[in-house]
This record gives structure tokens, C-alpha cells and sequence, in this order.
């Protein structure tokens, strides 16, 4: 299956350079479609241009009887569609056999998200006397003020953050940037960090360096990191639910909506291509809804 190697090394260098991908889209790319490249071998079929619909079809069955969420299969199907779409660009095959493949429809699933009762215990359990509780706090105060994805927090270094007007610059997906405002907490959280928790953890570095979030060695912290953080803080405010990085920004974007902020705003914020992205928050909380009922109904 050499032959299958080249069109596919060929394909990932196109994403590199003409579509500028960034790096985690690429790899789910890859993962993709050598999934296919792997049933491909099972089924015999030497060449991507020997596939057929029937293939695809029977591609999806084996994937439906693995009990694939329809998610992961739409991403695979989207994968292999344009991999096709490159193909036939390349004079490499002369038909997608994926363009007749429908797209299972997608799970509607509300995401999580903190009341603020919840949330505000919290922003009670940091030690603010030691260096990694001042850490913590400016942490989680940084995530819930920008709803920043935990990713792009790891890459933030002090010279993208501007005090005078309460930003950041963040790196967003596809090597996109963005400005996010943040607020009076979140300011005062990370002016104490960085004049003293943060450097008595980069003493502890070999190098220096001006990542903003550094782990106990003083190293730049990375998206595992946070969410070992997050699970500490969690268990010390004794909430039951589960946290992660991305409820934070779930909640950021629901309580920005939930009072009145427009999406097109949210959608910049939160760094999202489409705004279709942004409209599984517009949801409401039961109680801005019965809020809103006794407050608008004349015979409430």
C-alpha cells in the first residue's frame, strides 16, 4: 500500500502550507483518513481511485457497528471528503466517492455550565500567600473573564498582555489572533501572579522565558496541567459536578448571554468561524426564564 503514502503525505503538506491548519487539525486529518487506509487494506483495494460508493458505504456500516458517535463519523466523512476534493484536484482519482455520503445528524447537546452560586466558591479556595495559589486564582479567574480555550491559555506570554486596557492577544485555532478584554478580577488575580507567585516558580526554571501559566518546575503549564488544576480546586470547593476548561467557557458564553450581550460579540470572543458555533449557548437558565415570565406575562 506504498501508493496510498504518497497522495496522503502530499494532502497533509497541502493543509500545512496552503490552508494553514494548525497542527491538532492536521492530526485528526491524518487519523482519518489512515482509518480509511486501514479498511482499505482489509477490503483488498490497492489505490484511493478503485473506491467506490459501495465502499463508502460499507466504510460507514463498519463504523456504525463499532457504535461510533455520529459526530466522530461526520468528522470522518467531512475528512475524507475533502481528501477526495484534493485528489481530484491532483488529477489522482476522477470522482469523490464520499460527495454522495450524507452526514449523520449531529447529537444536540446543551453543554454545561455553572450557576453562579457554583462558581463563585470557586474563588475562595486559593491559598493567595503561596506561589501556585496565586497561580490557581489567576488562573481560574483568567478562564471564566475571557473564555479562552485552555489551550490558548497555555500559550499566552506576558508580552500579549496589555494592563493599560485590560487585553490579551490571544492565538486562537488555525494560527487566527484575537484581543479579549478582561475584567477588574481577572486584572488584579494576574498583577499579583506575575510580580510574585510567578517569579518564584521561574527560579525554579533552568531557562527563562515568558510563558505567563508555569507548572511547579516553573516550566510553561500545559492543557493537562490546567485540568489537574482545576479537578484540585474543584474537590477543595466541594462541588459535585465535574469542571473542565471548556465548562468555563461554556459558562462565560452562557452568562454573557444570559444578560443581554449579542452574539455576534460572544462569537468574537470566544474566537469561533461560524456563528453557528456560538448558538448552542443560547440557551437560558430556568430562572431568567421565569424571571422574564413574571416580569413580561400580564397575568403572571
Amino acid at each position: 500500500m506504498e501508493n496510498v503514502k504518497i497522495p496522503l503525505n502530499l494532502f497533509i503538506e497541502y493543509l500545512q502550507i496552503e490552508k494553514n491548519y494548525s497542527e491538532y487539525t492536521i492530526v485528526c486529518y491524518k487519523r482519518d483518513i489512515e482509518e480509511f487506509i486501514e479498511f482499505m487494506k482489509r477490503e483488498a483495494i490497492a489505490d484511493f481511485s478503485e473506491v467506490t460508493y459501495a465502499d463508502v458505504r460499507l466504510f460507514l456500516t463498519d463504523l456504525h457497528k463499532r457504535h461510533q458517535a455520529s459526530r466522530s463519523v461526520a468528522r470522518k466523512i467531512s475528512s475524507l471528503r475533502s481528501f477526495y476534493k484534493f485528489l481530484l484536484r491532483e488529477k489522482k482519482v476522477e470522482e469523490n466517492p464520499f460527495s454522495l455520503a450524507s452526514l449523520p445528524k449531529k447529537e444536540q447537546k446543551v453543554p454545561k455550565f455553572l450557576y453562579s452560586e457554583e462558581l463563585e466558591s470557586l474563588f475562595h479556595v486559593n491559598d493567595l500567600n503561596t506561589a501556585i495559589g496565586q497561580r490557581n486564582q489567576a488562573l481560574i479567574e483568567l478562564l471564566y473573564a475571557t473564555g479562552i480555550r485552555v489551550s490558548e491559555c497555555c500559550q499566552i506570554q506576558l508580552t500579549d498582555i496589555d494592563f493599560s486596557v485590560s487585553t490579551i492577544l490571544v492565538h486562537g485555532k488555525g494560527k487566527k489572533q484575537r484581543y479579549v478584554p478582561f475584567g477588574s478580577y481577572a486584572k488584579e488575580a494576574l498583577e499579583r501572579y506575575i510580580r510574585d507567585g510567578r517569579e518564584q516558580l521561574l527560579r525554579k526554571a533552568k531557562t527563562s522565558h515568558k510563558y505567563l501559566f508555569l507548572n511547579f518546575r516553573g516550566n510553561p503549564l500545559t492543557p493537562r496541567g490546567v485540568r489537574n488544576i482545576l479537578n484540585e480546586i474543584v474537590e477543595k470547593a466541594a462541588i459535585t459536578q465535574k469542571i473542565s476548561p471548556h465548562v468555563l467557557r461554556h459558562t462565560f458564553a452562557t452568562h454573557l448571554l444570559n444578560e443581554g450581550a449579542d452574539m455576534r460579540t460572544v462569537q468574537e470572543l470566544l474566537g469561533h468561524a461560524h456563528l453557528s458555533s456560538t448558538q448552542v449557548y443560547t440557551h437560558v437558565t430556568k430562572n431568567r426564564l421565569r424571571n422574564i415570565y413574571l416580569h413580561t406575562h400580564p397575568r403572571a
